[in-house]
C-alpha cells in the first residue's frame, strides 16, 4: 500500500477512535439541553473547528515543543501509550467517578471549547498521538505528500465527528444509551490495544537509541 494512503488510514482511524464521537453524543446533548437545532449546529461546528485548530497546532509545533524541553519522541510514544491504555480501559469499564472522561453538565456559551473540544474530543491521548505521528511524517521520503495525507485524515475524522454531533438526537434515538455504551466499550478495547502498541514501539525505539537493541530507531 502507498505510504501516504497508509498514513491517512492510520491517522484517520486513530483520531476517530480517540475522539470517539459516540462518547461525545450524550455529553453534547446534555450540555445543550433545551437548545434549538440551530444552536446545536452552531456549537457543533465551532467545537469541531476548535479541534481542527488544536490538532494542527500540535501537528506543526509538537516537535518544536519537544525539542524545547529536550524530550525524545520515544518517551512521548510511551507516555501517550500509557494515556491511551488508561483511556481505553476507562471506556471499556467506566468508573463511577468519571475519571479522565468528563460528564455533561449545564451548558453555557463557552462549551464549544471547554469541555467539548478539550478535553472531551481532544484530550491527552489525542495530543500525545498527534505529536507521535509527526515523526512518521518527518521520516517519510515525501514530506509534503505525507503532511497532505495527515491533514486529509484530520479533516475526515473531524467531519465524521461533526456529523455525529449534528445528528446526535437521531443517533441517540436509534441506538439508545445501551448501544452507545456497547460501542464505547468496543472502541475502548481497540484504544487500549493502540496504547500498548505505542508503549512497545516507544520502548524499542528508546532502547535502540542507546544501543541496547540493534536496529535503526524509528523516525530516523
Amino acid at each position: 500500500m502507498d505510504p501516504a494512503v497508509t498514513l491517512f488510514v492510520s491517522m484517520f482511524t486513530t483520531l476517530l477512535a480517540i475522539i470517539n464521537p459516540l462518547e461525545a453524543v450524550p455529553v453534547f446533548l446534555g450540555l445543550l439541553e433545551g437548545k434549538g437545532d440551530a444552536e446545536r449546529q452552531r456549537v457543533a461546528r465551532k467545537a469541531c473547528w476548535n479541534v481542527v485548530l488544536l490538532t494542527f497546532f500540535f501537528l506543526i509545533f509538537g516537535n518544536v515543543l519537544l525539542r524545547l524541553f529536550d524530550v525524545p519522541l520515544s518517551m512521548v510514544r510511551v507516555v501517550g501509550g500509557v494515556i491511551l491504555m488508561r483511556l481505553g480501559f476507562e471506556l471499556f469499564s467506566p468508573s463511577p467517578s468519571g475519571g479522565m472522561i468528563p460528564s455533561g453538565g449545564s451548558g453555557d456559551q463557552h462549551v464549544s471549547f471547554i469541555p467539548l473540544a478539550m478535553p472531551i474530543m481532544f484530550g491527552p491521548g489525542a495530543i500525545a498521538t498527534v505529536i507521535g505521528l509527526t515523526s512518521t511524517i518527518k521520516s517519510s521520503g515525501h514530506l509534503v505528500l505525507s503532511f497532505a495525507a495527515a491533514s486529509a485524515a484530520v479533516f475526515a475524522a473531524i467531519f465524521v465527528t461533526y456529523l455525529s454531533l449534528v445528528y446526535a438526537k437521531a443517533i441517540l434515538s436509534k441506538i439508545g444509551p445501551q448501544g452507545i455504551d456497547a460501542a464505547s466499550r468496543i472502541v475502548g478495547f481497540f484504544v487500549s490495544a493502540m496504547g500498548v502498541a505505542l508503549i512497545f514501539h516507544g520502548t524499542v525505539e528508546f532502547l535502540q537509541s542507546y544501543g541496547v537493541l540493534l536496529g535503526k530507531p524509528a523516525g530516523q
